[in-house]
């Protein structure tokens, strides 16, 4: 059997003509028809992970910074609970490595706001709920792409019964937003959404 180049062109076409050979040419076909293989897709590389994280290989490091409060409304464990939760999403989810110091890339900025505020007015002028807003700022900076790099703003809040008492309910509302900030951080970073 004799095979033009233009035979070549489909793959499938290949792989037919290949099939087709005689048995006496078996040995040899899977040898030769493993090294087209190799060659065809040597140039092919997919990153894949199962959070949807999108790193090149050549980045194995991050540092992230301490987020200090600068609001005027100040939660005492707030600042740790969001660089530890930071810290953890970007370790657990990748496999990058947390370093103190340098870092392919690096992450840092500080609590913008804390605040409360009445929504879902009533009749009589009273909230039937308040929400509890935080805001962060980020600069997130991509060593080997600056253009993956930025600075921006995200805030999440968490509604609450006017009835219940903020120092009540205030952890686990914490908890709630942290996590929703943290996810779009996260997403942001590293899976370029």
């Amino acid at each position: 059997m004799i095979l033009e180049v233009n035979d070549f062109m489909n793959i499938s076409h290949f792989i037919k003509i290949f099939t087709q050979m005689t048995f006496t040419r078996q040995l040899v076909r899977q040898p030769v028809f493993v090294l087209i293989a190799m060659v065809l897709f040597q140039g092919c590389k997919v990153n894949y992970s199962f959070t949807g994280a999108s790193i090149p290989p050549e980045i194995k490091t991050i540092n992230i910074k301490y987020f200090p409060n600068n609001a005027s409304l100040v939660a005492p464990s707030l600042s740790q609970k969001l660089t530890d939760e930071l810290s953890d999403r970007f370790t657990s989810q990748t496999d990058l490595t947390l370093v103190n110091r340098g870092g392919d890339l690096i992450l840092e900025g500080y609590i913008k706001d804390y605040k409360t505020s009445p929504v879902a007015i009533q009749g009589n002028d009273q909230a039937a709920l308040n929400r509890l807003t935080i805001t962060i700022f980020v600069k997130y900076t991509d060593t080997f792409d600056d253009s993956k790099s930025f600075e921006t703003t995200f805030s999440k809040y968490a509604d609450y019964s006017s009835s219940q008492n903020l120092t009540a309910v205030q952890d686990g509302l914490i908890d709630s937003i942290v996590e929703m900030l943290v996810t779009d951080v996260f997403n942001k970073a590293v899976i370029n959404w």
